[in-house]
């Protein structure tokens, strides 16, 4: 059969997919340790029971015959809005400044293309140098120029290195805290008053917020709805990574917006999920639980690390150490990448997958159990991976 290849000069050509290029080094791990001895820290897959609770709402909600609600049903948008004021102390209307999305994932990759519909004359998205790879991406798929912005020392992003050329263009700005990969803070008060005083809406995804390790968790809506959108998961928080099921919630004229036009595009979160999702955005006993189970890990394999050659900080939150590589390693982040997975089974993401900033680090997820974790310490007891080139 003969197969019809468009015809798009100079159009758009989708690069290869990060963790495309993690997988050779993946299956190498494979063939030497086996599929149950290669223990993948690459990815944040939570790999840690969801609540009983939760499974119980998507078995019994009886929602799975009619189509789900777009926005959200009811329940869903109460139940958020009803987390959001015991977490952070704000306060939205779930009719009109909370709406559903299915996972935050999409939600970020096509926030840039319906932003634009709404504001043509723009057409630049302002993200972190070195962040989740889908802000840059997402202003690709909406035709946006993605114009990175360079984080801090201390972490948030340098507002003021930004041209004033490209931030007259913007359409959004991407703020992320705790930051993937790099755990930092951003002060939301900032940012988001920095993005009314320039008329640029301040999406701030906060999906790591429940992992907050130093201080309280914060939320860009703490200093108002007035052009900001908070983003929320609960692949994180509850472990539901696989049922995508996720909220926005801030600045009404935004949030009908987007709400509006995604209900045109047939954005529905199944009906049962939606029950789940509501169960879980009651239910805070369960995140203090993997609040404890991350914040242990994040301590064995800063340790393990450190004894290994490869001394980290622990991250102000999430659940990743953002590792230097020591300048001495030839070949930066996929040489680390290579020793600790071919000597110890480990497998770790290399920095540059996050922006050219990365590429001296590697990031490891701590979502593996402790007992695999020290499976991999026992294999590279002893040794010096930045010596092993």
């Amino acid at each position: 059969m003969t197969r019809i290849q468009p015809d798009r000069p100079g159009g758009f050509t989708p690069p290869p997919y990060p963790y495309d290029r993690l997988w050779e080094l993946r299956e190498r791990a494979v063939d030497r340790f086996g599929a149950d001895g290669m223990v993948d820290c690459s990815i944040g897959t939570p790999c840690d029971p969801p609540p009983a609770v939760v499974l119980e709402a998507i078995a019994t909600s009886g929602s799975e015959r009619g189509y789900p609600t777009s926005p959200g049903s009811p329940a869903l948008r109460a139940a958020a809005a009803r987390w959001l004021e015991r977490r952070f102390g704000v306060s939205v209307d779930p009719d009109h400044q909370v709406a559903a999305c299915v996972g935050t994932k999409e939600f970020v990759a096509s926030a840039a293309q319906y932003l634009r519909l709404r504001t043509p004359s723009r057409d630049t998205v302002l993200y972190p140098a070195v962040s989740y790879p889908t802000y840059a991406m997402g202003a690709l798929l909406g035709a946006c120029r993605p114009v990175p912005v360079p984080e801090l020392p201390d972490g948030g992003l340098d507002l003021a290195s930004i041209d004033p050329d490209d931030a007259a263009r913007a359409l959004m700005l991407w703020i992320n805290s705790p930051s993937n990969p790099t755990g930092r803070l951003t002060d939301l008060e900032v940012s988001a008053e920095w993005g009314r005083g320039h008329g640029i809406p301040v999406f701030s995804d906060e999906c790591y917020a429940e992992f907050t390790w130093d201080g309280p968790p914060r939320s860009v809506l703490e200093s108002g709805p007035n052009g900001v959108v908070a983003v929320h998961s609960l692949s994180k928080r509850s472990n539901l990574a696989g049922v995508r099921a996720g909220i926005y919630a801030g600045d009404t004229e935004l949030v009908d917006y987007l709400l509006d036009v995604r209900r045109h595009g047939g954005l529905m979160v199944p009906g049962p999920v939606q029950a789940g999702a509501a169960a879980a955005f009651d239910d805070d006993v369960h995140v203090a639980e993997q609040r404890k189970r991350y914040w242990d890990r994040l301590g064995f394999l800063a340790e393990f690390l450190e004894s290994v050659g490869l001394p980290v900080v622990m991250p102000a939150g999430g659940f990743y150490l953002w590792v230097p590589v020591p300048a001495a390693v030839t070949g930066g982040g996929w040489t680390v990448a290579e020793t600790l997975a071919l000597e110890g089974g480990l497998l770790v993401s290399p920095g540059e997958f996050y922006g050219p900033g990365g590429a001296g680090f590697v990031r490891a997820a701590v979502v593996q159990p402790m007992a695999r974790l020290e499976v991999v310490a026992g294999r590279l007891a002893g040794r010096d991976v930045t010596s092993a080139q």
